[in-house]
C-alpha cells in the first residue's frame, strides 16, 4: 500500500516526465512507513475537509478552473489506476506527513554566520601541496614467504570466508510468449527432466557456474530481487524468469554451498593478494608517521626550513600540489576533496596537516593558494542561497 501510494505521489509530482525518472519506489515506501508511525505516536491528525480541499485543489482534477468528478473519476481509473477511496486515504497519508515535517522543522533557522560559511564551502576554491604514502608505491617491495602466507590466513581465516553460493541451471529465451509457455509447463509439469523440457522447446541448457548470494549472476546480469527468491530456494526449484536486454532468463537451482572458510591451497593467490595490500598499508603508514615526525621537529628549530619535496623524497613518498579544487569535487589522482578542503581550511599559513587517512594511502597537506569567495556577489544572492539552504536543513 505504502509502494502505491508512493508512486501516485511521484505522478502528482512529475506528471507524465514520471515513467522516465529512475526512482527506487520500494525505499521511499519505506520511508513514508516509518514517518507515518511518527505522525501516530504524536498523534497528529487530518480532518475530511482538508482532504478535500487537497483533491479539489489539484489542476488535473479541474475543468474550466474548476474541480470536475468526471475528470476526477477519469484520471483515477486511467492514470493513477487506484478507487477513489484509496487515493483520498493516500492524500490524508500526505497531509499528515506534511503535518509532522512542519512540527519537526517548525523552530529550525539560520544565522548569518552559517550561512556565510555554507556559501564559502560552496564557492571557496584552495590548492595544496601534499605528501603522499601509498600502498601502491610499496607492494612491489614485499615478497612474503608461504609459511609467512600460512600464518597470516590462521590469523585472519574468517576474513577468506566464502558467503552462500550457488549454481544454476537456465536456458536463453527470446521472446516473452515462448517464455510464458515455458513457463506454464513447468508449472503444470514440476517432476519434469529440464533437460527435456529445454530439447522439447529447442533450447539448450547452460550453467552460470559457482557464485555468492552479493554477486551478479554470471553470464545473465544484477537482479537483487531474483537473488534474494534464490537464498530461499530449494534445489531442483525454478525462479520466476528473468527479463535482460531482449531476452528473458528461466533458472533452476542446480547445487548450493552454505558459508564456509575454503582450505589454504584453493585461495593461496587471494591470501597473497590481501596480504601485500596489508603489509603495503602499514608500511606506507610507518613512512608517513616517521616524515610527520620530522616535519614537525623541523618546524619547531624553524617554520620557514620546512621542503616538503625533500623530506618526501628522503622518506621514499611522493610530493606534489593540486589544480584549485572546492569542497565537494574531485581531486585529480586522489578522489574525494572534503576531508582536504576541510583540513586546509584551518590552517594557518606554512603550517601543515595531521595525517590524513584516504582510499589510496595517507597524506600530510599544507595551503598552496586560496581564492576566496566574492563578497558582492554573496551579497547579491545571500538571501536566495539562504532560502535552499534552510530547506536542506529542514529535510536533514
Amino acid at each position: 500500500d505504502a509502494r502505491e501510494s508512493v508512486k501516485n505521489q511521484a505522478i502528482i509530482q512529475y506528471g507524465e516526465e514520471f515513467s522516465q525518472k529512475q526512482l527506487n519506489l520500494e525505499s521511499d515506501a519505506w520511508y513514508r512507513l516509518i514517518l507515518l508511525a511518527e505522525a501516530k505516536k504524536r498523534n497528529i491528525k487530518v480532518i475530511d475537509k482538508e482532504v478535500v480541499g487537497l483533491v479539489q485543489s489539484y489542476p488535473f482534477f479541474q475543468r474550466k478552473g474548476k474541480f470536475d468528478n468526471q475528470t476526477y473519476s477519469q484520471m483515477l481509473e486511467y492514470v493513477f489506476r487506484t478507487p477513489a477511496r484509496i487515493f483520498e486515504e493516500q492524500t490524508r497519508q500526505n497531509i499528515i506527513i506534511a503535518k509532522l515535517y512542519n512540527v519537526v522543522t517548525k523552530d529550525i533557522n539560520l544565522n548569518d554566520e552559517e550561512i556565510k560559511e555554507a556559501y564559502r564551502k560552496e564557492n571557496e576554491e584552495i590548492s595544496i601541496y601534499y605528501i603522499a604514502g601509498l600502498a601502491s608505491d610499496f607492494s612491489k617491495e614485499i615478497n612474503p614467504t608461504e609459511q609467512e602466507l600460512k600464518d597470516y590466513f590462521t590469523q585472519n581465516s574468517l576474513e577468506f570466508k566464502m558467503p552462500l553460493s550457488f549454481n544454476m541451471e537456465y536456458v536463453t529465451v527470446d521472446s516473452e510468449e515462448k517464455t510464458k509457455d515455458i513457463v506454464s509447463y513447468l508449472q503444470k509439469h514440476k517432476k519434469e527432466d529440464f533437460l527435456k523440457v529445454a530439447k522439447d522447446f529447442g533450447l539448450t541448457i547452460q550453467e552460470t557456474g559457482w557464485f555468492g548470494q552479493t554477486d551478479p549472476i554470471p553470464h545473465i546480469g544484477w537482479s537483487p530481487d531474483i537473488l534474494n527468491i534464490i537464498s530461499k530456494a530449494k534445489i531442483g526449484e525454478f525462479l520466476p524468469p528473468i527479463k535482460m536486454d531482449k531476452n528473458y532468463s528461466i533458472l533452476r537451482l542446480k547445487e548450493k554451498k552454505e558459508p564456509y572458510i575454503p582450505d589454504f591451497e584453493s585461495i593461496k593467490d587471494k591470501i597473497k593478494e590481501r596480504f601485500i595490500k596489508d603489509k603495503s598499508q602499514n608500511l606506507a603508514k610507518d613512512k608517513i608517521e616517521n616524515c610527520l615526525k620530522k616535519l614537525k621537529q623541523d618546524y619547531q628549530a624553524n617554520p620557514k626550513s620546512v621542503d616538503f619535496d625533500r623530506l618526501a623524497k628522503e622518506y621514499g613518498l611522493k610530493s606534489d600540489s593540486t589544480a584549485p579544487f572546492k569542497y565537494g569535487s574531485y581531486i585529480e589522482g586522489i578522489g574525494a576533496s572534503d576531508e582536504f578542503w576541510v583540513a586546509t581550511s584551518g590552517l594557518n599559513e606554512g603550517a601543515f596537516s595531521e595525517i590524513i587517512s584516504a582510499p589510496g594511502g595517507f597524506y600530510i597537506i599544507k595551503l598552496k593558494s586560496k581564492i576566496p569567495v566574492d563578497e558582492k556577489k554573496f551579497e547579491s544572492k545571500k538571501t536566495e542561497f539562504a532560502q535552499k539552504l534552510l530547506l536542506l536543513k529542514k529535510q536533514e
